[in-house]
């Protein structure tokens, strides 16, 4: 059993994929995580997110980057989008992907592109989606609680940005596959997202 969950910067797919990984028992990968090491080892290397060299030298970052809470950080997912629109480096990272979700038992694995690119065989095919004013709110409220001090406009500026850059790009745009369903979690709290998201599932799988 394949599950692919895909969706824009704080849509709460990440919470929703991690949460549907333990109900089913089976693993969960963030494959943003991946993009978002390489960005960070784009910065450890002193190299341009925006230079297409600099960013596939960035794909051999060591496992251990990948424990780091500082992927975590958003400057680290600023540049974990930027360095995505580079073909070389989506496809440098695709074979990890997919033998994650190939493996013995099945997964589940949120990202941006994992229904249409990395796992279009899946069994069930999310696209998680909320306004930008909402996931701005949400990703303000987190930095807050972690204590940054950040304006709720520079927040909703940012995630319009990396929204243009990851339905812009010419290489595996964010998007929902055709057949995928499609969820807008804006009026939801993270209960009834996941709530209605693992009915949705278990409809799908029947």
């Amino acid at each position: 059993m394949i599950i692919a969950v895909d969706g824009p910067t704080a849509s709460g797919k990440g919470t929703i994929a991690k949460k549907l990984g333990e109900h089913f028992g089976v693993p969960h990968l963030d494959t943003g995580l991946l993009y978002r090491a390489v960005g960070r080892q784009v910065a450890l290397n002193s190299g341009d997110p925006d230079d297409a060299a600099d960013a596939l030298a960035a794909c051999d970052f060591a496992d251990t980057l990948l424990e780091d809470e500082i992927l975590r950080s958003e400057e680290t997912g600023s540049m974990a989008s930027r360095v995505s629109v580079h073909p070389d480096v989506r496809k440098a990272l695709f074979e990890r992907q997919r033998a994650f979700a190939t493996q013995p038992g099945g997964a589940v694995l949120d990202g941006r592109d994992i229904g249409s690119i990395i796992a279009p065989d899946a069994d069930v095919k999310l696209f998680i989606t909320a306004s930008v004013q909402e996931r701005a709110r949400r990703r303000w409220m987190e930095m807050t609680d972690r204590g940054i001090d950040v304006q709720l406009a520079d927040v909703e500026i940012d995630i319009a940005a990396r929204d243009a850059r990851d339905i812009g790009r010419a290489d595996a745009p964010l998007k929902a596959a055709a057949d995928a369903l499609v969820i807008d979690t804006t009026s939801f709290n993270r209960e009834q997202a996941f709530e209605t998201v693992l009915e949705a599932v278990q409809t799908a799988l029947a």
